[in-house]
């Protein structure tokens, strides 16, 4: 294999290298069977150990408690955009707060199954930070937020208190990026493709409670009980995927956890962001206190230089700087599987680019 580019991409995002080559080894033959897991049945034994394992091992690295089920869905975090208010709104009242694009995408789902409160947005602000000043709605069914957004590169350092109320979170950028304390939500939800594994396959991790408040006439495969109740084997799940998940949850005990992944990822996030604000050339989007550690935003003096710029990384091996289609400028998606080294090359091209286009 030669020398591989830098993968910045949004999502589908890096994979660590050893994941990749530990996939490749059992493509033909996982496990002594003669067969590849893409032509097993997701009925074996085989499958039903790396389903068990990769949950087991999610709950001891995010320390997740014995009254949450974790369910492994299809559809995207998009999908779940949807199935919660159609499962948990049922006509009532939910807060959200609108921190961008994807806490608007839910949102505008939520409100074709009851009235949405919109809590809090920064949208004044070009999504710029998060809000500060939340009006909950005390009777709301639950709080829905993105603790993470991808575009806008911001996160939420501190979350809300919502009482007896229940918080649902969007964490699909960031989940096992940093330590959360799980007991805080009702209910966590990530689309495996940014820091989990490949695309395909959305976590869920449920208190066991909201699951007694499911409707009981909902179709079959958006109603929560049902994955529950079938360890998220009602139908064919994507038994690859799940077992690219498991792989990589391996990785990250390895490496030595959550709290040992987030001291890594502040230290690249702040290596960046330190960077880019001595300089004053390379302008960050989002409010200091709110940055993500996992998305990187940021503007060149012009449009112009930023095309020349995303053209010369490419060039060089940078792939996937180009920031959102909707707002523009430029991206690092500095995920669990970006290494320090890579920062540090950003960086030193950065510095190149910057004394040669002043």
């Amino acid at each position: 294999m030669g020398k591989r580019p830098h993968n910045l991409y949004a999502g589908p995002a890096i994979l660590p290298l050893e994941v990749l080559e530990e996939a490749r080894h059992d493509l033909l033959d996982i496990g002594g069977t003669g067969l590849s897991l893409l032509e097993s049945s997701h009925r074996s034994p085989l499958y039903a150990e790396i389903n068990e394992t990769t949950a087991n091992d999610l709950r001891t690295l995010l320390e997740i408690p014995e009254n949450y089920s974790i369910l492994f869905l299809q559809g995207g975090a998009s999908l779940q955009f949807g199935m919660i208010p159609m499962n948990f709104l049922c006509g009532g009242v939910a807060d959200y707060v609108d921190t961008g694009a994807w806490a608007g995408k839910a949102i505008k789902e939520a409100k074709l199954f009851g009235t949405v409160n919109v809590a809090g947005s920064s949208k004044a602000e070009n999504y710029s930070r998060i809000p500060r000043d939340l009006k909950f709605t005390p009777e709301a069914r639950y709080v829905h937020l993105c603790s993470n957004e991808t575009i806008g590169g911001i996160r939420w350092n501190d979350f809300p208190e919502t009482g007896d109320v229940p918080l649902i979170a969007d964490m699909s950028s960031e989940i096992c990026s940093r330590v959360i304390d799980v007991s805080r939500f009702a209910m966590i939800y990530a689309g495996a493709q940014k820091n989990l594994g490949p695309s395909g396959v959305t976590v869920v991790i449920i208190r066991k409670d909201l699951l007694e408040k499911v409707p009981a006439d909902l179709t079959t495969m958006l109603k929560y009980t049902t994955h529950a109740e079938n360890d998220s084997n009602y139908n064919t799940p994507p038994v690859f995927t799940i077992y690219m998940v498991g792989l990589v949850l391996k990785w990250l005990k390895k490496r030595g956890g959550i709290a040992a992944m987030e001291e890594v990822n502040d230290r690249k996030a702040a290596m960046l962001y330190d960077f880019m604000d001595a300089g004053g050339y390379y302008r960050g989007t989002a409010a200091t206190e709110d940055r993500s550690t996992m998305n990187v935003t940021f503007r060149l003096p012009s449009e112009e230089l930023e095309k020349k710029f995303l053209a010369e990384a490419k060039n060089a091996g940078f792939l996937g700087l180009k920031g959102h289609r909707s707002v523009g400028g430029c991206r690092a998606s500095i995920y669990n599987a970006f290494p320090v080294e890579g920062v540090e090359a950003l960086i030193a091209f950065m510095k190149r680019f910057q004394a040669d286009n002043s």
